[in-house]
C-alpha cells in the first residue's frame, strides 16, 4: 500500500521495486511487510516466486505481513492460531539508521518443521543486535507446508492442458525458492537500510537451520552469504524424489485428486485439512525421518542431497557456527513418558534396541526413563547430525565452531531441561519478550548467559568469530579434539562430550 501523508521523520530507504517508509521504534527504525515476490496466490500458486513489481511512490512498511498459510501445531511453541494468507511473502528489517554505515546484516529463517511460524515471532526481535551490535537484521516469511514443499510436478503432464509440469517444475523447494530470493533481495537492497551486502550472516533454528544447511550446499546460493549460523538443525532433512512422489500422491488423494487447473482455485483451508491428513496418516509409520512436506532434492536448486554436496565441498567458504541443545526432544514432552512409553521410544529411535540404550543407560543410570530417550532421540534427530555436518565441513577445510546449550528450565516440573527452541531468546538477548518467562520457569532470569550468548552471535556476524572476552578463545571443530563450546551458567570448552554415545551412532543413517 502507497501513502504520502506521514510524519516527516519517519524513516524512507529505496529499493529496486520502490521507496518504502517505515517507523522508529525502541531506538532502531523498523521497516515491515516489505514484500519481495510476487503474491503466489492464483495462477502463481505452486510456482517459483518472481521478485516483485515496482510500484508508484512511497509504500508504508509499518506493519509485519501476514504469516503463510498455516494450522496451529501440538506443540508448546505453536499452539494459538497466527492471522495467516497466500500473498505471504514478505521480509522485515530492523536497522540502527536506513544510513550509508554498511553494517554487518544478520538474516534469520524462521523455524517451525516448515508447517509453522513467521518471522514476526517476538522472539526474533533483532532490536538488541541493532542496538547492542550495530547490526541489521532481517527477518522473512517463506511458503510453508504442501504450498512450498509438495513436489507436484511427477503427476502432471503437459499434454493435459492447463497448468503443466512446467509450472509444477519447482513445487518440491518453492519455500526454499523463496528464501534464496529473500537473499537475492538483501543482495539489492540492505545497502539501502544502512547494511553490508558483502557482510551477510545467514541464521536459522530447527527448520530454519536445515534451511541454512541448504543455502550451503545450494549451487544457486553462490556469493549470497558470508557467513552461516544453524541452531538446532543440520543437513539431513530433505526427501528423495521417491518419498516426494508418495507424499503429494497422497496429499492429491486427500483433496480428491484434483486436476492441475483445479489445484490453483482451491481455497487454502482445504489445502491445509489435505495436508494435515497427510502428516496424521505418515505419523503412524514406523520408519524414522524427516515428516511430509520438508524439501524434496532434485531441483537445481538442491540438485541432490544437501549433506552431500556439502561433504563434496559445497559452502565450504562460509564459516558456520553450529549446535544443538541438550534435551531437544523434551520440547515434545519426552522426558514425561512412562516407563513402558519411554522404552518403547527409545527402541524405535534407537538403530539397535538393546545396545543404544545401554550405552546411554551408563550415565543415565539415575535418571528417570523418559530422560534416556529424550537423549537418544535428541542425538539420533539432532547431535549426530551436527557432528556429520562438521566433519564434512572439516574435511573441506571449512571453518566451523559448535556449541552445546545446556541451561536447564526450571519450568513444566523440571521436565523441560534444555529443550528444543528454548536458546532463541538466549541468542536475541530478548528474555523479557511476551511467553518467554512461561519456558524459563521460577527464579532468577538468566540475563548473564543471554548476553554471554548474544555477544558472542554479535562477534560471529560481525568478525566470522564468536570468541569473546567472556568466553574466551573458541577453537573450530576439529575430528582430532572435538572442542564444542558448553552455554550454561559457568560456559566452557567440552572435547568431545558424551563420546561413547557419540560413538554409537557410527555408521547409522539418521
Amino acid at each position: 500500500m502507497t501513502s504520502d501523508a506521514a510524519p516527516e521523520s519517519a524513516p524512507l530507504a529505496n529499493t529496486t521495486c520502490g521507496t518504502v517508509r517505515g517507523r522508529h521504534r525502541r531506538g532502531v527504525d523498523l521497516f515491515a511487510g516489505i514484500p519481495y515476490a510476487d503474491p503466489p496466490v492464483g495462477p502463481r500458486r505452486f510456482a517459483a516466486p518472481v521478485p516483485h513489481e515496482p510500484w508508484e511512490g512511497v509504500r508504508d512498511a509499518l506493519r509485519f505481513g501476514k504469516a503463510a498459510p498455516q494450522l496451529p501445531g501440538e506443540g508448546l511453541t505453536n499452539q494459538v492460531p497466527v492471522p495467516w494468507d497466500e500473498d505471504c511473502l514478505t521480509l522485515n528489517v530492523l536497522t540502527p539508521a536506513a544510513d550509508d554505515a554498511r553494517r554487518p546484516v544478520y538474516v534469520w529463517i524462521h523455524g517451525g518443521a516448515y508447517q509453522h511460524g513467521q518471522g514476526a515471532t517476538p522472539w526474533y526481535d533483532g532490536t538488541s543486535f541493532a542496538t547492542r551490535g550495530d547490526l541489521v537484521v532481517v527477518t522473512i516469511n517463506y511458503r510453508l507446508g504442501a504450498l512450498g514443499f509438495c513436489d507436484l510436478a511427477p503427476h502432471f503432464a503437459p499434454h493435459l492442458g492447463g497448468p503443466s509440469a512446467d509450472h509444477f517444475a519447482s513445487s518440491g523447494v518453492n519455500g526454499f525458492l523463496d528464501q534464496l530470493l529473500a537473499l537475492e533481495w538483501v543482495r539489492d537492497n540492505i545497502a539501502a537500510f544502512g547494511g553490508d551486502p558483502d557482510r551477510v550472516t545467514v541464521g536459522g533454528e530447527s527448520a530454519g537451520a536445515f534451511s541454512v544447511c541448504n543455502v550451503l550446499a545450494s549451487p544457486r546460493a553462490d556469493g549470497l552469504v558470508h557467513r552461516a549460523i544453524a541452531q538446532s538443525g543440520a543437513a539431513n532433512s530433505t526427501h528423495d524424489p521417491e518419498s516426494g512422489k508418495e507424499i503429494s500422491a497422497q496429499f492429491l488423494a486427500a483433496l480428491g485428486d484434483p486436476d492441475a487447473e483445479a489445484l490453483l482455485s482451491i481455497p487454502a483451508e482445504e489445502l491445509l485439512e489435505a495436508q494435515q491428513q497427510v502428516i496424521a496418516e505418515r505419523s503412524t509409520r514406523p520408519t524414522h525421518g524427516p515428516e511430509p512436506f520438508y524439501p524434496v532434492w532434485g531441483h537445481e536448486a538442491l540438485p541432490r542431497p544437501p549433506h552431500e554436496l556439502i561433504a563434496e565441498g559445497a559452502g565450504s567458504d562460509v564459516p558456520l557456527l553450529t549446535g544443538t541443545n541438550e534435551d531437544e526432544m523434551a520440547l515434545w514432552g519426552v522426558t514425561g513418558l512412562s516407563a513402558d512409553k519411554a522404552a518403547r521410544y527409545a527402541a524405535r529411535m534407537s538403530p539397535d534396541a538393546e545396545a543404544v540404550p545401554a550405552c546411554y543407560r551408563q550415565r543415565l543410570s539415575a535418571a528417570e526413563p523418559g530422560w534416556l530417550a529424550c537423549a537418544i532421540a535428541t542425538d539420533r534427530v539432532f547431535r549426530v547430525p551436527a557432528v556429520r555436518l562438521a566433519e564434512h565441513r572439516h574435511a573441506n577445510g571449512a571453518a566451523t565452531w559448535m556449541y552445546r546449550f545446556s541451561w536447564d528450565s526450571r519450568a513444566f516440573g523440571g521436565q523441560f531441561g534444555a529443550a528444543h527452541a528454548l536458546e532463541i531468546p538466549f541468542t536475541f538477548n530478548n528474555l523479557d519478550r511476551p511467553g518467554t518467562d512461561l519456558f524459563l520457569g521460577d527464579g532468577p532470569r538468566p540475563d548473564a548467559l543471554a548476553a554471554t550468548m548474544h555477544d558472542a552471535w554479535i562477534a560471529f556476524i560481525r568478525d566470522g568469530d564468536p570468541s569473546t572476552p567472556a568466553l574466551g578463545e573458541w577453537p573450530t571443530y576439529e575430528p582430532g579434539s572435538r572442542l564444542v563450546m558448553d552455554l550454561d551458567d559457568e560456559c566452557g570448552l567440552l572435547a568431545d562430550p558424551e563420546s561413547e554415545e557419540r560413538a554409537a551412532w557410527e555408521g547409522v543413517v539418521t
